[in-house]
Order: structure tokens, then sequence, then C-alpha cells
């Protein structure tokens, strides 16, 4: 974007979550001395001649990011400037950034920010915001030398058209039409007014952000709905479990003689085949091996969060703190899946563990990677640093995997898991399924209901991924982080049974695919989201979208499998 820039000054740093995130910090040209007031300073002033290409290009390029609005974020002392308008019910909406303009249609109908000012009325006309009016709200520190601390910055974006060469802050709107040709001035300025503010504590100086967000009661439905679908869940086990095993064990305890002995039924049966090793176990223990390691790492992260350790104050920390733990959870991952891959009675270890360090996390990386040659291609600042890429390797190669080699050896090392009871020489033959007992419905049946628990938290996360809104709701995601996990094992669990009554004796793909079936319901949610809710345009923008989605499910289906 042709924006008023400072080359000169040094960039700072990122810390890698941000530029996971492709966060980029610049840094501005718009200075000010504290408690120095400024009215209607000058910044720079952009001048387009429409007969010159590249200028028409820059033109076009500014009313293409008017069109689908996009915004400007700005920070002061590590705080988001805020834009703070009226909504309905007299609420305020704070929103951590602003439009770099907005777009009157041709039937006269302001879109998005346009709404705003009454001003902005020609038809067919982009109006840019090219004035700022900021308001930093500080407070006095008594007992310490530092004098004040800034507590709250706020803004307001404003357009005006200039004529004369020293710019005042009055006038109508710095207005351009679409149909425009000639040669165009936009002058940039600010206003800024520093206001003392005793009421606002530092340490709470976000709140003011967050209470403007509307989402809260919402939460609570989620929560409550969540939690009905759980209880039905844990009623329907607990019922299954007292009823019928206490039934069925209690008629073991009645026989008598050895020829009553032989006429078994339902899942009794099948105690000969039960244990028999799945078709392909090496992949089987080498998904259990990785979600384990992922479900660890999204209970800490949370954990964490949940403390407030990881706030958004603290740019890029969940990102950082998630990739940081998941390099040191190998260890876990290669003893489970050494555990799993040595009761199944497979003979491959190197094979295992090699799988273990290197399958889930190499399509990731592969799927990274590909994305990332996208948004070098297309000249992105969000593309990642060659040098991060490789700290992301080394990172991967010298801690992850030789944990991961760590743990199989322990877990190779120790006995295999003892089954309570012998698996028989001959296979049984499985009896002829009904609809609902058949691998495919099961499998497509157990994924709705941890689906339900969680599809309105996925809306926020979603947004905040994609759509710059904070989330900051993390007690709230911990708790459904709970229930998804025990309705993940109910539904499995409730599955799993009703197979094996049915003397189907295959249960252990099953149990995985059951609950993993949950990420293909949220791969359909976000193709959804990406139709209803985002505007994208343009081909490398969709595949970075379902490029990265495509790792989200993946990671989900582990997750969730395990």
């Amino acid at each position: 974007f042709d924006f008023c820039s400072k080359d000169t000054e040094k960039r700072p740093s990122e810390n890698l979550g941000q530029v996971l995130f492709g966060e980029r910090i610049e840094s501005s040209p718009y200075k000010f001395q504290f408690k120095k007031k400024e009215e209607c300073a000058p910044v720079c002033t952009k001048t387009y001649d429409t007969s010159k290409p590249e200028d028409k290009q820059k033109l076009e390029f500014l009313k293409k990011g008017m069109l689908l609005n996009y915004q400007h974020h700005w920070i002061v002392d590590n705080m988001p400037v805020t834009w703070c308008y009226d909504v309905e019910d007299g609420q305020k909406f704070c929103n951590p950034g602003f439009p770099i303009g907005c777009y009157v249609t041709e039937e006269g109908r302001p879109k998005d920010a346009c709404v705003v000012n009454v001003n902005f009325n020609d038809k067919d006309t982009f109006y840019i915001f090219n004035h700022v009016d900021i308001t930093i709200s500080y407070h006095v520190v008594e007992n310490e030398a530092a004098g004040a601390r800034l507590v709250a910055a706020k803004m307001e974006p404003k357009s005006y058209k200039r004529s004369q060469e020293k710019p005042d802050c009055t006038g109508p709107p710095m207005d351009l039409s679409n149909k425009f040709s000639g040669e165009l001035k936009i002058t940039y300025t600010y206003s800024v007014q520093f206001v003392e503010d005793n009421t606002i504590r530092w340490a709470s100086r976000w709140d003011y952000i967050l209470e403007s967000m509307p989402h809260t009661n919402i939460q609570w439905f989620s929560i409550m709905n969540s939690l009905v679908i759980v209880l039905f869940l844990s009623g329907m086990v607990a019922m299954i479990m007292l009823r019928t095993l206490h039934k069925d064990i209690a008629r073991y305890n009645q026989m008598d003689s050895v020829e009553d002995a032989q006429e078994e039924f339902g899942w009794k049966l099948v105690h000969g085949d039960v244990f028999r090793p799945p078709r392909k176990g090496m992949l089987l223990s080498v998904f259990i091996g990785s979600g384990t390691q992922i479900f660890i790492m999204t209970f800490v992260t949370l954990f964490f969060a949940c403390l407030g350790f990881l706030s958004p104050a603290n740019r890029g920390a969940l990102m950082t703190c998630a990739v940081v733990l998941w390099v040191l959870l190998g260890t876990p991952a290669g003893f489970v899946a050494a555990r799993f891959y040595k009761s199944f009675g497979g003979e491959k270890w190197k094979t295992n563990v090699l799988l273990t360090a290197f399958l889930c996390p190499g399509i990731v990386f592969a799927d990274f990677f590909l994305m990332n040659l996208i948004l070098w291609g297309e000249g992105s600042s969000a593309a990642m640093p060659f040098g991060t890429l490789v700290a992301i390797l080394a990172l991967w190669f010298c801690i992850s995997v030789p944990l991961t080699f760590i743990g199989a050896y322990f877990g190779f090392k120790k006995n295999a898991i003892e089954h309570p009871v012998r698996t028989n020489q001959i296979p049984r033959q499985i009896p002829e399924q009904s609809f609902y007992t058949k691998p495919l419905p099961g499998i497509v049946m157990g994924g709705i209901l941890p689906f339900g628990c969680i599809f309105i938290q996925l809306f926020f996360i979603l947004n905040s991924i994609w759509s710059h809104q904070m989330y900051y709701m993390f007690g709230f995601l911990f708790l459904v982080f709970i229930i998804l996990v025990i309705t993940c094992s109910e539904a499995t669990i409730l599955l799993c049974y009703f197979h094996l009554c049915a003397e189907d004796y295959h249960w252990q793909w099953r149990s995985f695919l059951t609950s993993g079936f949950t990420a293909v319901y949220f791969l359909v949610y976000a193709v959804h989201y990406f139709f209803s809710k985002l505007q994208i345009t343009g081909l490398a923008s969709t595949i970075l979208y379902f490029g990265y989605t495509m790792i989200m499910t993946l990671i989900f289906f582990l997750f969730t499998g395990t």
C-alpha cells in the first residue's frame, strides 16, 4: 500500500509465534512527544497521476483495499490503537484497527465504515481516511520516578479534502470517484491530545477492548449446550456399564453347570478375537503417538493461557508456547507409539520410530512450506524468512527427533501390555451387520456429538485467525476442551460397545476414527465459513486458506482420534 512510511528506522524484532502468524511490526512516521498536543500535523502528501501507469496501478490497489475493508493496525506502547464507535442499544464497540477508507455503491448505499459520516453520500465513490484524531489517556504514578503510564489509546478516522498548501482539518471529505482521471493529491495528517485518567489501573488497561466484545452470553449458551450433550452421553455410558455388564456378570456367577456356559451371547462371543492385532497396526500406533503429543501440548498451552500467561498483550506468545511444547513433547509420542506397536505384536521397531518422528510432522511441514512458497511468490510480508524455516527445521531435527527416539527406546524396553484373555488361533467369522453397526455409518454418527460441543467456539477461533478479532476467552476454551475430550471418549465407548455386541471385533481403528471423524465435520464447517463469512478473492489467498485449514484438520483429527 502506498501510505506514508519511515524507512530509516530499524524494525522491531518479532518472536517465533508472530513470524508464524505473519505479523510484522513496522516503524511509523507518526511521531509525538508525551503531553505535547498536535493539531492537524502533516505527515506526507502522495500525488497520483492517472496518466502514468504505475500511479494508476497504485490507485487501483488502494481502491481494492477499501472495497475489501482492509484495516490499519497501529500500536502505541504495546497497546492497539482502537477505534470505538456506537452500535445499537447505546453500546460501544472497540475495533483494534481502522479501515483505509470505504465505498459508497452505485445505488448510493454506504458500505462498511461509510455509515459513520452523513457526508459520505456521493454515488460510486471511495472515501479515504487521511486524517486521524488520536486521544491517549495516561495516569500519573505518584510513588515512582517514572512519572506517567499510558492506559488507553483511542482514535477516530476522518476524511478531509485539502486544497491549499498549509493543511487545516475542516471542509468536505476526501472523495475519489471510481471514474476519476487526472491528478490527485492526498495529504495525510494527524491530531493528538493527551488526557489524564486516573480511574484505569495500568494492569487492567486492556479491559475496555475486551468489554466491548459482546460475545459472553453466546459463550455461556454454548457451554450449557455442550454440557447437556456430555450429561446425556455420560448417562448412556453409565447405564450400559451398570445395567448390561452387571446383568451379564450376575448371570455368569449363577451358572453352575458347564453346559450353560456354552451358550454365550453378544460381546462374550468375541472374547477370543477382541485382542487380535488390527490391520495396519503400524500406522495406528504412529497416529496415537502423534496424537498424544498434540493432546498434551494443547492441554498445557490452554492451561497456561487460562492462568493469563499468554494474554493478547503478549503478541505471538500462544503460538510460540505451542511450538516449543510440541518440540519438547517428542518423548511421550515415541513412548506411546512404541508401547502400542509392541502390544500389536509388531517387529519392525525401527520403521515405527522413524514414522513417529517424521510422518505427521513431515506432512504439516510440507504443507506449511508450500504455503510459504506461495507467499514468497506473491511477495507478501507474511512469508517466513528463510532463517526462521531453518530454525524450525533445527528444532524438529535436533530436539524433537532425538526425544522421540529416547521415548521409543523406553517404550520398547518395557514388557508388552498383557491381555486378560488369550487370542484364538482361527479368526471368528463376523455375522451380517445391520446398517448402523456397519463401520461407516457408525463412524459418521460418532463425530456429530463432539462437533456439536465445539462449533460455537470454532466460529470465534476462525474469526480470530482470519478476521483479526481478538480471542481472549481461554477460560471458556479450556472448559470446552475438557468437554470435547469427555465427549469423544464417551461417544467412542458407546459405539464400540454396540458393535462388540453385534459380534464385530475390529474395534481398534474404529475407535480411533469414530471421534476422529469430528475433524471431517470441522473441515466442512471451515469450507462453509469460507463461502459465507470471508470475502477472499484471488487464487493464492484461497489456496492459503485451505492449506492452513488442512493443517488444522490433520492436527484436530489426530487429537480427537487419540
